[in-house]
């Protein structure tokens, strides 16, 4: 509603008095202010904040009258009259003098203000007034409240009377009404009350309510009522007082004549207030306004009592101060929007207490933007200081800043979906910017738009904004209001923003004007006469592209309704003017139609229709109907809002004639808080329209109002259709200030049923939200609203002279844009009152919402939150219904979980027993893939039950996640699984559904890890199982016990991750094997070492070379059409030169490594080595390199005469691009190659029948692996896949040198033979290789005829790896203390590759032994 803006100001005052100020008053026209001092009184001008004119009473008087205490303006501006402490009330004519001004605005030469406007001079220039006491009253005893009515000035003494004197200063004979007299009852239906009955028994403070027609009073004793004449003779006779019997500590009252309101302070420091029962007359309690000590711990019981309310000229906000200090701001039903009582208000930045801001009396400035406060601590602490006597004296009066809510004033704006806020002299939009939203092109700001792209909103196809636009950031669109306009007319009444959020009007004292936000400009009128002939008096509204306002014509002295379009000039000879009997005192527009309601309470009805003529189209107005409301209304002043809207109570008439549902059915007026509601009377005969023209159309009479709701402050209803979306755009939305929120929701039968007879066809759902709410968007279930934030500066002055800086006792106040769900809230009222059908439909309808899994979450969180820590038992708990409720949607089990890791555990028995076992939740979560959320339950069960189960549970998932590839997960199931084992079960692991950004901790285990295995490799194959293990102990008995199940848990890990290995090698899966490896750094080499025999056999070499083609996406090699010779006689360039020009075609292929792809057992695109930099450069070689990484040349491992193509050079730093980055090192001797025209047709084809960049280095990396384990038959087949003989050679002449296994020397001479025999009848491309190495395959078969079995196999040139290890070790610290993100690929191959070379050499040295040993890295 009301939001502070920056700092206040205080204001400098010229007099040299030493006087402090003690009581502010502004007129009722706001145009002026009055200062008391004790023997002072100075009027001054608001805009600008000048004073005009002082008057000091001479010593003599001075001391006959008392000082000043309290001052009352006539209602005409014209007295004053002021208060003494002796007794006396002195009356202060103010006579008009015309053509007199003390200020006047000074503008530079040729600037267009023009100085010959009419009313300029009273607009712009500051009057020179004077002040002349007129006349003396003594009434012989201390006045204590000084009240205007009307005609007359009610004054209250504390002799225990009430004297009505008249302006002039004569009691006209009047006597004064003896309270004592007056009969008190607690409502006006007893036929006769008791007396008040005590001497001393006095008015302390009062305020007359024009709506009640009576006076609020607080008496002396704390007691509160509301005294009112009988008839129109104010005499004791006549007067009647009600009580109000709860309080009895009463301090001072403010009544609010819009919405009838008495809000009484009490000592305690609340504020209660209260409303007349029309048909009683009792008072009666509407809310109360106080701090909760859950918002102010520290200070909620210790303001003190209340001493000033102020209610906001618009009748919209209330303003509290406290004895101690402190001011706060509420609603007119009582949300509270501003207290300077905690935060920044409260504290300095050290965390210093300040002083609250002591108040001794406040006053609110014209339209609310200002509020006048008379500071009460600097009369104490303000020395008078002679020197400054020539300087002006800084005042104790400060003037707060206010932005408001357009609502407060033009409530026709709440069936917008936009948040608008006007200050006084600029608007805050929450829409964005609409040029720059629609248009990407037109970067700059200041530049005018074409006219063309503006087409499409033009005639208004868009219908709302999209969510980007309204929540896209904090901040606000201000849009400062065109000087010229805000000069004249000063201050700004009203404004309004369109449907799309890109056009904003407003209105000041006379005339109005218009802003594009797409063009950046600004329209007037041109005719400055025609502006200032007009005052805007109902408000004003958008209707597509024109502006509809109700005004009055001060050249005719008429009541008008007036349509301007906003693309033409803006002037009346563009506009559709209608004549209207009465003041229009509220408007608003409803699709086609136009509401009026008038001051002689009666509403009419018109319709609006655009007429394209000419140019500018025209839009013209047909009154359809008039309803008079005079019996319902007391007063017109009453009526806050008057809203037409399509909802009706019943509903079975939509389901037969939807088209009926667009139709304007009903009118919402809001009297006074009271929401009453007029519907259309169907009950008379039908008749069906023949004629379409909305005049000929006969309208139905309406019925009687309903009143639906109290306590209403805003209604907010949808004015277009969505079928989807039926309970949210059908609905009718309240804000009720302290009471939250309220829906009025319509209920529909699924499936057209027949309603239920015992079923209300709509529903009042109340809930709570903890944002002010400005706006509703319907579609979306957001409340949209604004909330004050404070910074402070306080550290910008250290200085002890700027301690009195307003910026150092102040924070500087913002707005703050901000947003709030409540789908929730009304999923769970209907599930209270067991609609849970309802609440299904309304769900399903938003379930695409992207926030939608939040909203269930929240519902359950909430609702195990009250249930659970409740200390009464709940006689029918709503959780299990919202458990069962959830079950419905597919978010169930990620809902259930994300909610118990938000609360806290001693709840988590309470959730489970309504929601599920988690264990069974655990397994629906592996049943249908859900990995992520399955880790969580696991975080769950790992508290909730006994290790073994958690232990089992992990197995399950970590096996599911090996097969699924989802590696991030799996470096966190063997975390938790070592946690397990040693004992760590108290602190719960991270969670594993966040990714980590940088994984190391997914490697630890791995890169610091040993063979920690204490039988040999045979018997544990057959020996150990799970059973076996989850009996273990797992907690830490003694530094045995939690040593051997450390080791028994290594072990546990690596027999699941050799069992997976075996299966990925079994299944022929070389690219997951591989991946598998570098992600979770498992010792590949040792393991093969192991498992060479076995499962890193090949059974059929056809099959397999198959299978690599197609997971490699490597394409089977194809004869040349001309020849089968190459142009490369010379081998050594073949692949250099090949390699550099696929690269150069291919690069836009390379596919960045993924650490988690979805489900497919067989991921396509994962690279596990986008960046095979440090495996290349290990292949087979020492590399000698310093601490700075230095560029790694790799020699062949080869004698010098075979061909060699797998060498390459890297360059490996922090910055180089780990996957795009030139791993093909260039001989010297090709920059002088030149190619002919047959050599580049070989090129070509080369090229085509080479697989992906990407799969050749993955293939050379596993090459590399399987020789390194001595593999051999598989070496053989990724040879014969990358066609290179010198892979072959160097297998056979391994085969030559070593004495190998002569089965596989066998199996790769049959393989081979199979493999030749599958090329000559399915791929005769393989030929040209095969006969290139057939010498090789015929030396093989004569190896294998005089082989003898060897006993034992020695490693490939042992010393050399073991020479290895330690430039290795350095090279991953080296790695890892650079901040190389290790699970980029090649930190992984680096650390894993430390790991398999170290794990070789251990597992080569130990094999010949029989066992392991476990060895602490």
């Amino acid at each position: 509603m009301y939001f502070l803006s920056g700092w206040p100001r205080r204001l400098l005052c010229p007099l040299e008095s030493l006087e402090q100020p003690l009581h502010i008053q502004t007129d009722p026209q706001r145009a002026f202010f009055a200062v008391l001092s004790p023997s002072q009184l100075s009027v001054w001008y608001c805009r600008p904040s000048v004073l005009i004119v002082s008057y000091k009473e001479l010593s003599k008087a001075a001391s006959q009258f008392g000082p000043y205490k309290q001052a009352e303006w006539r209602p005409d501006s014209a007295m004053i009259a002021v208060s003494t402490a002796n007794g006396y009330i002195l009356f202060f004519e103010i006579p008009s003098t015309r053509d007199k001004y003390l200020y006047e605005p000074m503008y530079p030469k040729g600037s267009p203000h023009l100085k010959g406007t009419p009313h300029y001079k009273e607009d712009q220039c500051a009057p020179s007034l004077s002040l002349e006491m007129k006349k003396v009253l003594d009434l012989q005893a201390s006045i204590t409240s000084l009240q205007s009515m009307l005609e007359d000035l009610l004054v209250a003494t504390a002799d225990g009377f009430l004297h009505l004197v008249h302006w002039d200063g004569m009691t006209n004979g009047r006597k004064a009404i003896n309270l004592c007299t007056v009969p008190f009852s607690v409502d006006l239906q007893s036929s006769r009350g008791s007396f008040l009955g005590f001497e001393d028994v006095y008015i302390r403070d009062m305020e007359y309510c024009a709506t009640l027609d009576g006076f609020a009073v607080v008496f002396n004793d704390g007691r509160v009522g509301f005294i009112t004449p009988m008839s129109s003779r104010l005499t004791a006779e006549q007067l009647h007082g009600v009580w109000a019997q709860d309080v009895i500590d009463g301090t001072c009252v403010a009544v609010n004549n819009k919405y009838r309101l008495m809000a009484f302070g009490c000592a305690n420091g609340s504020v209660q207030v209260y409303t007349v029962d029309t048909t009683t007359g009792a008072m009666q309690f509407s809310h109360k306004l106080e701090l909760t000590p859950k918002q102010y711990p520290d200070i909620w019981n210790k303001t003190g009592p209340v001493k000033l309310i102020r209610w906001s000229p618009d009748s919209c906000v209330v303003m509290v101060t406290w004895e101690y200090g402190g001011l706060s701001l509420w609603s007119v039903f009582g949300a509270q929007l501003i207290c300077t009582l905690g935060g920044d208000f409260a504290y300095q930045s050290d965390g210093a207490k300040k002083d609250p801001l002591k108040i001794s009396s406040m006053t609110w400035g014209s339209e609310g933007y200002h509020l006048w406060v008379i500071d009460g601590n600097s009369s104490s602490n303000m020395k008078p200081e002679r020197d400054t006597y020539n300087e002006a004296r800084q005042f104790g009066i400060l003037q707060f800043h206010f932005i408001k809510s357009a609502l407060t004033v033009n409530p026709c704006m709440s069936n917008q979906e936009q948040v608008l806020l006007q200050g006084e002299d600029r608007l805050y939009l929450n829409c964005g910017d609409a040029a720059q939203a629609q248009s990407p092109r037109n970067t700059s700001l200041s530049e005018p738009k074409p006219t063309r792209e503006r087409g499409p909103f033009s005639d208004g196809s868009l219908d709302s904004q999209g969510l980007s636009t309204l929540l896209g950031h904090r901040h606000w669109h201000v849009v400062q209001i065109h000087s010229t306009y805000l000069e004249s007319n000063w201050p700004i009444r009203f404004s309004a923003i369109d449907k799309l959020g890109q056009n904003v009007a407003v209105v000041g004292k006379f005339g109005f004007a218009h802003y594009s936000l797409l063009t950046k400009k600004w329209k007037l009128f041109g005719n400055i006469t025609q502006e200032q002939n007009m005052m805007v008096t109902g408000g004003l509204a958008w209707w597509n592209d024109f502006i509809v306002l109700a005004c009055y014509n001060l050249n005719d002295r008429q009541e008008e309704l007036r349509i301007y379009l906003r693309t033409s000039n803006l002037d009346n000879a563009f506009a559709h003017i209608t004549k209207v009997q009465a003041d229009t005192l509220l408007l608003s527009v409803f699709r086609d139609m136009v509401i009026l309601f008038r001051a002689d309470c009666s509403i009419c009805l018109y319709s609006i229709e655009r007429r394209p003529e000419g140019l500018n189209p025209t839009a013209s107005i047909q009154v359809l109907q008039e309803v008079s409301m005079s019996r319902y209304i007391p007063h017109p002043f009453l009526v806050v809002s008057v809203t037409l809207t399509s909802v009706r109570t019943e509903t079975g008439i939509t389901l037969k004639m939807p088209q009926q549902a667009c139709e304007a059915e009903s009118i919402m007026l809001n009297l006074a808080g009271q929401l009453i509601m007029l519907q259309r009377d169907r009950s008379g005969p039908q008749i069906r329209d023949k004629d379409n023209t909305p005049n000929q159309r006969k309208h139905l009479p309406f019925c009687a109002p309903v009143v639906l709701a109290q306590s209403v402050e805003n209604v907010w209803t949808a004015s277009r259709i969505n079928k989807q979306k039926r309970h949210l755009l059908e609905a009718l939305w309240l804000s009720c200030g302290g009471a939250g929120m309220k829906v009025w929701l319509p209920l529909f039968p699924r499936d057209h049923r027949k309603p239920h007879s015992f079923l209300s066809r709509r529903i009042m759902l109340p809930f709570h939200i903890n944002i002010y709410p400005l706006a509703v968007l319907f579609e979306d279930a957001l409340v949209l609203g604004a909330v004050n934030d404070t910074v402070l500066y306080d550290c910008l002055y250290t200085q002890t002279s700027a301690r009195e800086h307003l910026e150092v006792l102040f924070p500087f106040s913002i707005v703050e844009r901000t947003s709030q769900i409540y789908l929730h809230h009304i999923l769970r009222q209907l599930l209270v009152r067991n609609l849970g059908e309802q609440a299904l439909l309304l769900a399903h309808s938003c379930a695409t919402l992207p926030y939608f899994p939040h909203v269930l979450e929240l519902m359950l969180h909430e609702v195990l939150e009250e249930e659970a820590t409740s200390r009464e038992p709940i006689p029918d708990p709503l959780l299990p219904t919202v458990a069962k409720f959830i079950t419905e949607f597919p978010l169930f089990l990620q809902t259930v979980v994300h909610c118990a890791r938000k609360t806290e555990y001693a709840l988590w028995n309470y959730l489970f027993a309504a929601v599920g076992n988690p264990k069974d939740l655990f397994e629906e979560c592996l049943m249908a893939q859900d990995l992520d959320t399955a880790a969580s339950y696991l975080i769950i069960l790992q508290n909730m039950e006994v290790p073994a189960v958690s232990r089992q549970h992990a197995t399950l998932l970590f096996n599911t996640a090996l097969e699924q590839g989802k590696w991030d997960l799996c470096r966190h199931m063997i975390r938790f699984l070592k946690a397990i084992g040693s004992g760590e079960t108290e602190t719960p692991p991270a969670t594993p559904t966040t990714q980590e950004p940088s994984s190391s901790s997914g490697f630890e285990f791995f890169r610091h890890r040993s063979i920690s295995l204490s039988q040999s490799a045979e018997n544990l194959h057959s020996k150990f199982n799970l059973t076996k293990t989850l009996s273990m102990p797992s907690g830490p008995s003694g530094k045995r016990c939690s040593k051997d199940s450390d080791c028994a848990e290594n072990m546990y890990i690596d027999m699941m991750l050799w069992r997976h290995a075996r299966r990925l090698l079994e299944e022929i899966k070389l690219k997951d094997l591989g991946c598998f490896a570098a992600q979770l750094g498992f010792e590949l080499i040792g393991w093969l070492c192991k498992e060479r025999a076995r499962a890193a056999r090949v059974e059929d070499f056809v099959f397999a070379l198959k299978k690599l083609h197609k997971d490699f996406r490597w394409p089977l090699p194809v004869i040349p059409a001309s020849s089968l010779t190459s142009p490369f006689k010379n081998g050594k360039y073949k692949t250099a030169v090949g390699e550099q020009l696929l690269k150069s075609q291919s690069v836009d292929t390379f596919v960045n490594m993924e650490t988690d792809t979805g489900v497919s057992n067989t991921p396509r695109s994962r690279s596990w080595l986008g960046a095979i930099s440090s495996s290349q450069r290990e292949i087979d070689t020492v590399s000698s390199h310093g601490p700075h990484m230095q560029d790694a040349f790799l020699s062949p491992l080869l004698s010098k005469g075979d061909e060699c193509s797998i060498g390459s050079a890297t360059d490996l730093t922090e910055t180089s691009s780990m996957v795009d980055g030139d791993w093909t090192m260039v001989d010297e001797n090709f920059s002088g190659l030149s190619l002919t025209q047959s050599e580049l047709e070989h090129l070509s084809l080369e090229l085509a029948s080479k697989g992906p960049h990407k799969s050749q280095v993955q293939l050379r990396y596993l090459l590399h692996i399987f020789m390194e384990a001595g593999c051999l038959d598989w070496c053989v087949i990724i040879g014969l896949i990358l066609r290179e003989s010198s892979v072959i050679n160097q297998v056979f002449s391994i085969i030559q040198s070593s004495d190998i296994d002569g089965e596989i020397c066998q199996s790769i001479k049959t393989g081979l033979y199979a493999v030749d025999k599958w090329a000559s009848t399915d791929c005769p491309g393989y030929k040209p290789f095969l006969n290139i190495i057939k010498p090789q395959i015929q030396k093989l078969s004569e190896i294998v005829e005089e082989q003898v079995q060897p006993e034992a196999f020695q490693p490939v040139n042992p010393s050399k790896v073991t020479e290895q290890v330690n430039p290795r070790a350095e090279e991953s610290r080296i790695l890892s203390s650079h901040g190389t993100n290790p699970q980029s690929d090649a930190g992984n191959i680096s650390a894993s590759r430390h790991e398999e070379d170290k794990s070789k050499t251990e597992v080569e040295d130990s094999f010949q032994e029989g066992s392991y040993d476990c060895i602490v890295s």
